[in-house]
């Protein structure tokens, strides 16, 4: 009987250390990669990721910090306005309408913190909660609390929960107050809330919704905190300035908000100037509503002057702007 043979391969030593070299490799990024995909919040390198258009400071959770006085400032504007600036930069997608509104008449502003839900299915939902766990997050109460837990001054907690009304509940009258207690401000949820009549008792609190139940949420899981989401018609970014009214909500681009409130106050004080002249039958109204005349110009530079309120806007902004009208 023939013995059998094991024949050795020696590889060189450099060619062994590239193929070692190659599997450990390879072997972080797929663990890195499954890490990433299981995690529940973004971490504030992805965030800054999403956001990378934007170069002012930032929350410790990676989002842009869009200024309180800009925030402020966008309460002035319209839909129409704010529609306007941002489809002419190629953002055709911003405005979500068709909102049951828990208090009609007020307008919101603030810094989106989004929130994914998505029905419950068994393994996926143990996966998130044992990711919830390793990440630090609450084990006392629903899990929908996560998203209300990292909430700071100035959020508006933006959600998507697929549009479910019964069982479909984010939040009650206790979680409403626990989330202005945090923000100062209110939720938008493509959604529903409980407990609205309470709701609507609690001051400064307000909430645009797809409807609402006196049901307790069931079979939804968070599967992601800060991270993309789509809100009807909308992509809504983390960090995304919020304007929501009676006539609609808009998700804005962070590194988009400062240039367009200085637009819209400009339109607003163009639109009001041309009303004053239309009454005064001193012009054409083509004259008016068209490229404006030196003379015209002088005597918006002369009405501006004595403008009863502060404005926003400084003299430079006012001739930038006349200086390009016409051209």
């Amino acid at each position: 009987m023939k013995k059998s043979t094991t024949r050795v391969v020696r590889l060189p030593l450099a060619t062994m250390k590239r193929t070692l070299l190659a599997l450990a490799t390879g072997m972080t990024l797929l663990t890195g990669s499954a890490a990433q995909a299981q995690r529940v919040g973004s971490s504030p390198e992805h965030v800054k990721a999403l956001t990378a258009n934007w170069k002012g400071d930032r929350l410790p959770d990676g989002r842009p910090n869009v200024p309180d006085l800009v925030l402020e400032r966008l309460q002035n504007c319209t839909l129409e306005q704010i529609w306007g600036y941002l489809s002419n930069k190629g953002y055709r997608n911003q405005v979500e309408k068709n909102w049951i509104i828990l208090k009609p008449g007020e307008t919101m502003t603030g810094r989106a913190l989004t929130a994914q839900f998505m029905p419950t299915r068994t393994d996926l939902d143990s996966l998130v909660r044992a990711q919830g766990k390793a990440e630090g997050r609450s084990q006392k109460g629903g899990i929908n609390i996560w998203p209300i837990d990292v909430l700071t001054k100035g959020d508006i907690y933006v959600a998507d929960g697929f549009g479910k009304i019964k069982d479909g509940t984010l939040i009650g009258s206790s979680l409403g107050n626990a989330i202005y207690g945090k923000t100062g401000k209110g939720v938008i949820f493509y959604g529903s809330v409980r407990d609205m009549q309470e709701l609507k008792d609690t001051k400064g609190f307000n909430a645009w919704v797809k409807g609402h139940d006196p049901s307790y949420i069931k079979d939804m899981t968070p599967t992601s905190i800060n991270a993309p989401i789509r809100i009807g018609d909308v992509t809504v970014l983390p960090g995304d300035a919020v304007f929501a009214n009676e006539y609609g909500t808009v998700f804005i681009p962070a590194h988009l908000v400062e240039g367009l409130v200085s637009a819209s106050e400009m339109t607003a004080l163009r639109d009001e100037f041309e009303r004053v002249l239309l009454q005064q039958g001193k012009y054409p109204s083509g004259e008016i509503h068209g490229d404006w005349s030196d003379k015209i110009k002088g005597e918006f530079r002369t009405w501006v002057g004595k403008y009863p309120k502060k404005l926003a806007i400084t003299q430079k902004d006012i001739e930038t702007y006349l200086a390009k009208e016409g051209h």
